[in-house]
């Protein structure tokens, strides 16, 4: 029965609160809550009031400590990934630097179009007190407050600066963070005073509510312009995107790939929509991608996109396909169906495939085309096979590295990477064992997602390990969350691979014609550049289970101990430097147009010269 007409006297802090705890989702046919917990650092801004009212729900809305603001914002993108955008987790900060430290993580959840909601405490609406501890004071708008630097990096802003704005700002957010096209970071600023003051609330505001994650069919002139193109297609290539994953469209995908005979490649976002062994399935494609893929993508007439916002790193700077290509962009979100002149089908992704596929009865690619597209895949797994063996050089290679990782994961483990080398070397040798395995932030590519993601898949699934892979420069960068894994019971087994540095990016500074700077430890400036950091008893440090592993044979060791652990597990290899697997594609980066050295002016040839085969449109 619904409260009409009652009232209740409540703290603004105390009606988020209890809003967010009514609202609820099916997930897999099971009512849940669409926000299952708070990651949470609390502090003057946010403890006294929003606190308050979270520690006195805390069985129904349960928080858990995060260890640096970032790291709770990139465990909330990582949980929002792995659930599949159907569960959110809330992130709440104090005024100031824990604010402005979440900034990075929603850009990450922003550039994945990933559901998370900040509420981070801003100054006094009154003023009076100012300037408060930890204020930023803008001299020619007193109203700004660093509150503001959120606007760029989400899809939903507001300071409440009244409590009665809640009851209308709050149905807007949840309607965003479900809404497939304009899904996004959602962030609310909470002044002190108007967290602490209390309102009447129509009780009826708090009434549980089972929301839906809506399916926007596509409009039928769009259906039949894809239908009429994809049936002049003689060489069709089918990219599959994370919307793939957030549309729960695997299944519709795999059938309507082997009815009509198209070979699909994954984005780094969309691997593990098919499993390697599907008939249909060919490899990664672009930059992180392997070359018989790529050279396959290259023969075709029509691709069809479904769900990928076709970044650089997938079109290879838009030099990948034949001049001739012509796209058809299946996306959720008009912004990007309707790229590089796409005959664009807007909708979501399981609908709209099950439109063509009513649409192109009785139609199939050529048969011969499928099966070059089988010789791609084979080449591919003969790529990767060569680089899995143990040899006598160390220490191991990246590839190594992975193909032990690989060969210790099941089909119900999940592997998680960000940054670095590991996501070309990932996306090229590991041939997915289950739908919807693996997660690369390649959106943001956002050095310390392996760990504090880890942490926040962790949540996410009941089944499996998660396995991430970090290289020593994301783990300096940010690691706390090795604890935050220890004092929640949320394992994850991480591999941290220490090759002395930023390698890959100093493979982009020499590719280009530099010479090594400030990328290597031993290019670095000072005098400590011999000290070498000890990962394993740092993590030991933290509470984890770790262990160096100098070998293959010491890993897949390690991997066995570490799955057996009921706690995080860190295992420490040493990298080569510079042993990556050959592939890829052109990338447009900025190489000076002038230099003394004769290595960046041919490095500036080739790029102009690569960029002669670029599409503009």
């Amino acid at each position: 029965m619904k409260s009409v007409g009652v009232d209740t006297r409540l703290t603004t802090s105390e009606a988020i609160v209890r809003y967010l705890i009514a609202q609820r989702i099916q997930v897999d046919g099971i009512e849940v809550p669409l926000f299952p917990g708070v990651f949470a650092i609390f502090g003057h801004g946010n403890v006294t009031s929003l606190g308050h009212s979270l520690e006195m729900h805390r069985d129904e809305l349960p928080v858990w400590r995060g260890q640096s603001e970032e790291g709770m914002g990139l465990a909330a993108a990582a949980f929002a990934k792995a659930m599949r955008r159907q569960q959110v987790m809330v992130c709440t900060s104090s005024i100031g630097p824990g604010a402005t430290n979440l900034v990075t993580a929603a850009a990450v959840g922003m550039a994945n179009r990933l559901p998370m909601l900040i509420i981070s405490g801003d100054t006094f609406v009154t003023r009076i007190p100012d300037p408060v501890l930890q204020q930023v004071e803008h001299f020619g708008s007193p109203s700004t407050t660093v509150n503001d630097a959120f606007r760029p990096v989400v899809r939903f802003w507001d300071r409440i600066t009244h409590p009665a704005q809640v009851l209308t700002a709050l149905p807007q957010v949840v309607s965003m963070l479900l809404d497939p096209g304009e899904c996004g970071p959602a962030f609310l600023g909470l002044p002190q005073d108007v967290a602490a003051t209390a309102h009447d609330y129509p009780e009826s505001f708090f009434e549980r509510k089972v929301r839906a994650i809506p399916r926007p069919r596509p409009d039928v002139d769009e259906v039949l312009a894809a239908v009429n193109l994809l049936k002049t297609a003689k060489h069709p290539v089918l990219i599959a995107g994370g919307g793939v994953h957030y549309s729960r469209a695997e299944a519709e995908l795999a059938t309507f790939a082997l009815a009509h005979g198209i070979p699909v490649v994954e984005t780094i976002a969309g691997k593990s929509s098919l499993l390697a062994d599907h008939p249909c399935y060919v490899g990664p494609l672009g930059v992180t991608g392997a070359d018989a893929t790529n050279a396959f993508c290259a023969q075709a007439d029509v691709i069809i996109a479904v769900g990928t916002r076709l970044q650089d790193f997938t079109t290879g700077s838009w030099t990948l396909f034949s001049p001739t290509a012509r796209f058809i962009s299946i996306n959720a979100a008009r912004f990007d169906a309707i790229k590089r002149v796409s005959v664009a089908v807007v909708g979501d992704a399981r609908e709209c495939l099950s439109g063509l596929t009513d649409g192109l009865s009785g139609w199939s690619a050529p048969d011969s085309w499928l099966q070059s597209g089988a010789r791609s895949r084979v080449e591919l797994q003969e790529l990767v096979d060569s680089r899995a063996g143990a040899d006598e050089i160390a220490p191991m290679s990246y590839a190594q590295v992975i193909a032990a990782v690989y060969a210790a994961a099941t089909p119900d483990d999940y592997v998680l990477t960000a940054a670095g080398g590991l996501p070309g070397e990932l996306n090229a040798n590991w041939m997915s064992k289950g739908i919807t395995t693996f997660d690369c932030d390649y959106g943001f590519s956002c050095m310390g997602y392996e760990i504090s993601g880890a942490w926040g898949a962790a949540f996410a699934r009941d089944k499996g390990e998660v396995f991430a892979l970090v290289g020593d420069g994301s783990y300096l960068m940010l690691n706390s969350d090795i604890y935050a894994s220890v004092l929640s019971g949320k394992k994850f087994i991480l591999v941290v691979l220490d090759n002395a540095g930023y390698a890959v990016i100093e493979r982009l500074q020499v590719g280009k014609g530099g010479r090594s700077y400030n990328n290597m430890l031993r290019d670095s400036r000072g005098d400590g550049s011999e000290v070498r950091v000890d990962f394993r008893a740092h993590a030991q440090a933290m509470g984890a289970w770790a262990v160096q592993a100098e070998s293959v044979e010491e890993l897949a060791a390690a991997l066995v101990t570490a799955r057996a652990s009921a706690r995080t597990s860190v295992i420490v290899v040493s990298a080569r430097e510079n042993d990556w697997t050959p592939g890829g594609a052109f990338w447009q980066v900025g190489v000076p147009e002038s230099s003394e050295l004769a290595e960046v002016r041919s490095a500036r040839e080739q790029m102009d010269s690569g960029l002669s085969a670029q599409r503009s449109v």
